[in-house]
């Protein structure tokens, strides 16, 4: 891990975002911008720290050119890695982001709004996705059980005191999947104990990139049907995330916009299919896997 300066030890930390990062030189540095917006009116009160987990580009380089906090974890485990990013942390504050997703300017403040009235124990988001299809919302009705099984709790990017945070012991290490809606049904039920609400936020944003979708093509998950295994934890309990890092070290090989994918075969990075859609049709809609 990265050594603190005695600049850091003295600030006086209000959040501390984590994000857990394998091989995403693409696509970090927009995560990180839209960070450094959020933070304008909390100068000097955020820190980043970017959990490396067994990285071969420069997803580092950029994270230090940004003064991030660099963690080290090898585990191929979701939640030891976001773990380890918490137990550096120094913020009263925790957030947690993914490494291909933005947050929009008004993000932290409104994560701060929500807090301190008391009313809530933490949350998550509605983002909402960098584009739609057809394909994109017809894989996006495969999780229509998900609701069922676990009602209507929003995920993508957490938030919470870090005091609460570690009186749920964090995210479960035992489990290799859905081990984000485990920590939001925890959370959940943890605040219900003090009468707080498990909080959504709606007035800002967090923008979802469609790599995966980008990569192997909208209507992907119908033609492989044994990646709904992954999707679901009840189906998949013990599946290791073999394919978060397939789908990273097959990112890795993709060439820019607008140039010829050998992994999308076309000669365009976004694929033609795509068409404009309402995002009210989706809106609702969360993303519960770490595809």
């Amino acid at each position: 891990m990265k050594k603190r300066n005695q600049g850091d030890l003295d600030r006086n930390i209000k959040f501390s975002i984590i994000i857990p990062a394998y091989n995403e030189e693409k696509l970090i540095k927009r995560c990180l911008d839209s960070i450094v917006a959020a933070s304008v009116p909390f100068k000097d009160q955020v820190e980043v720290i970017v959990v490396l987990n067994r990285c071969t580009d420069r997803t580092e380089e950029i994270a230090l050119s940004y003064n991030c906090i660099i963690v080290k974890e090898d585990s191929k485990n979701m939640a030891k890695i976001r773990n380890a990013g918490v137990k550096a942390a120094k913020g009263e504050i925790l957030v947690t982001i993914d490494a291909d997703n933005w947050m929009t300017d008004n993000m932290l403040s409104e994560i701060e709004r929500h807090l301190i009235t008391g009313k809530y124990i933490g949350g998550g988001i509605r983002g909402k996705l960098e584009r739609v299809s057809l394909g994109i919302i017809a894989s996006l009705l495969v999780f229509i059980p998900l609701f069922i099984k676990y009602g209507n709790v929003s995920v993508g990017l957490f938030w919470c005191y870090k005091k609460d945070f570690e009186a749920i012991n964090g995210f479960n290490e035992n489990l290799r999947m859905g081990e984000d809606i485990d920590f939001a049904l925890r959370l959940k039920k943890w605040g219900k104990k003090s009468g707080k609400k498990y909080g959504t936020i709606t007035k800002a944003t967090m923008i979802t990139s469609c790599r995966k979708w980008d990569m192997f093509g909208d209507w992907s998950l119908f033609k492989q049907p044994k990646l709904v295994w992954g999707i679901f934890p009840f189906l998949a309990k013990n599946l290791p995330r073999a394919v978060f890092y397939v789908t990273r070290q097959k990112y890795s090989r993709c060439t820019p916009s607008f140039a010829y994918c050998p992994l999308c075969n076309t000669n365009r990075h976004r694929h033609p299919e795509t068409i404009r859609v309402s995002s009210n049709i989706i809106k609702n809609i969360s993303f519960y896997t770490g595809f």
